[in-house]
C-alpha cells in the first residue's frame, strides 16, 4: 500500500517533515578506520541526520578479471581501471562496520547501508540497521530488492539511469515482497553530475506517480542543486562527504568537504522554513503592514450635503478608510456632515448607505 511517508528510528520522513539529510561515506575513508570515524564526526558537525555506508567486497560485487568486459571505459571518472581494483579500494571493510555504527549512534546519527548482494543484507540484519538504500546501479537487481523488502525495513531506491518502467518494476517488486515503506531518490548517475542534467522537476512527478516520499541522491558540486530539490519537495537529500577533495580517491570529484556540506544543510533548513504549506495566508508581519494598504480618504474639505467626487475623494495610503473597491459606491453620494481633508471615509459619513 502506497504511503507518502516512511519512518526511520522513529523519525517520519515525507511531505511536511524536515528534510532527512544523509552523509554518504563511500570510499572516502581511504581504507583508514580512523578516517572513517573522522568522517562520521564531520557529518554530525555538518548537520547530517544519518550516515550511510556501502556493504560489499570486491569479490561479492564483481570478478577479479582483466578482460575488456571488466575494464572501466576511459571517459569515466574511474576510466582505465578494472572493476575489481576500483571496488577493492572503495569498499568499507565489514569488520569496521559494527564499530562505525556505534560511533554514529553515539553521536545521535542514524546509520544504514547500501547492500550489494544477499550476504550483505544478512550481515546488516545482524547489525539491526533501521533502513536500506538500493544504489542506482542495483535498481534492476530485482532479487536483491526482494531480499531487502523481506526484512520489513524501509527501503530507499535510487533511480539513476532508470526510466519510469524500471522504477515501477523496482517499486512493485519491493511492495510485492512485503515492503510497506518505500522511498525514491531522484539521481543522475554521472560523477560529478552537471546541474543541467539533474532534471529536478522529476521529484514531484515521481512522488505523484508512486505515492511515496521522494528525495535526491546528488552527485553535483553546486549547492544550489540540493537546495532547489528541497524547494521542489525533496524529503531526503543524500550527499557524499569527504574531509578534503585534495586527498583524492574514487569519489573525491563529487564529494563535499565538511564546510560545504554544512552550508548546504543550513540552506536546506532555510528553504524548509520558507517553503511553507502552499496555501496563501496572512503572517504576523503582514498583518501589521496591512496598515499601509490604500483606502478611501477625503483629500479636500467636504461640506455637509456636498457630493463626493473624484476631486475630493481618492484612494491613498494608509488603510483606515473604506477599501478602494468601494469608490464607485461612494462617488455621487453626499456627506452627512462636514468632513475635513485627511479624514478616512466610513459608511456613517455617507448619506444613503
Amino acid at each position: 500500500m502506497a504511503s507518502d511517508t516512511i519512518e526511520i528510528n522513529g523519525r517520519r520522513i515525507g511531505p511536511g517533515q524536515p528534510t532527512y539529510v544523509v552523509a554518504e561515506l563511500s570510499g572516502n575513508h581511504h581504507q583508514s578506520f580512523d578516517r572513517a570515524v573522522e568522517l562520521i564526526c564531520a557529518a554530525k558537525g555538518a548537520g547530517a541526520d544519518a550516515v550511510k555506508i556501502q556493504t560489499y567486497t570486491a569479490d561479492t560485487i564483481t570478478l577479479d578479471a582483466d578482460t575488456p568486459d571488466f575494464h572501466i571505459p576511459g571517459d569515466n571518472t574511474w576510466g582505465g581501471r578494472t572493476l575489481h581494483d576500483l571496488y577493492r579500494e572503495a569498499s568499507t571493510p565489514w569488520e569496521w562496520q559494527p564499530r562505525l555504527q556505534r560511533a554514529a549512534l553515539d553521536l545521535g546519527l542514524d546509520f544504514f547501508s547500501s547492500p550489494f548482494d544477499p550476504s550483505a543484507v544478512d550481515f546488516l540484519e545482524r547489525l539491526r540497521v533501521p533502513a536500506y538504500k538500493v544504489a542506482s546501479f542495483e535498481l534492476v537487481d530485482i532479487p536483491l530488492i526482494e531480499r531487502i523488502a523481506r526484512t520489513g525495513k524501509p527501503i530507499i531506491l535510487s533511480t539513476g539511469m532508470a526510466g519510469l518502467d524500471e522504477i515501477g518494476e523496482a517499486v512493485a517488486a519491493a511492495r510485492d515482497a512485503g515492503a510497506t515503506q518505500v522511498a525514491l531518490l531522484k539521481c543522475t548517475s554521472a560523477y560529478p553530475a552537471p546541474p543541467d542534467e539533474m532534471n529536478l522537476a522529476a521529484i514531484p512527478i515521481l512522488a505523484m506517480r508512486f505515492g511515496v516520499p521522494v528525495g535526491l541522491s546528488d552527485h553535483s558540486l553546486d549547492p544550489a542543486v540540493p537546495v532547489a530539490a528541497v524547494a521542489l519537495g525533496a524529503a531526503i537529500v543524500e550527499k557524499h562527504l569527504i574531509l578534503s577533495r585534495t586527498e583524492g580517491g574514487p569519489d573525491a570529484a563529487f564529494s563535499l568537504e565538511p564546510d560545504e556540506f554544512r552550508d548546504v544543510t543550513r540552506a536546506i533548513r532555510t528553504v524548509e522554513r520558507a517553503r511553507g504549506t502552499g496555501e496563501p495566508s496572512l503572517t504576523a508581519g503582514e498583518a501589521k503592514n496591512r496598515l499601509f494598504r490604500r483606502s478611501l480618504y477625503a483629500v479636500a474639505d467636504v461640506r455637509a450635503g456636498e457630493p463626493f467626487t473624484e476631486r475630493n475623494v481618492r484612494s491613498i495610503r494608509p488603510a483606515y478608510g473604506l477599501p478602494p473597491k468601494d469608490l464607485s459606491r461612494v462617488l455621487g453620494r453626499r456627506a452627512v456632515r462636514d468632513i475635513p481633508r485627511g479624514t478616512p471615509l466610513k459608511w456613517d459619513l455617507i448619506a444613503g448607505t
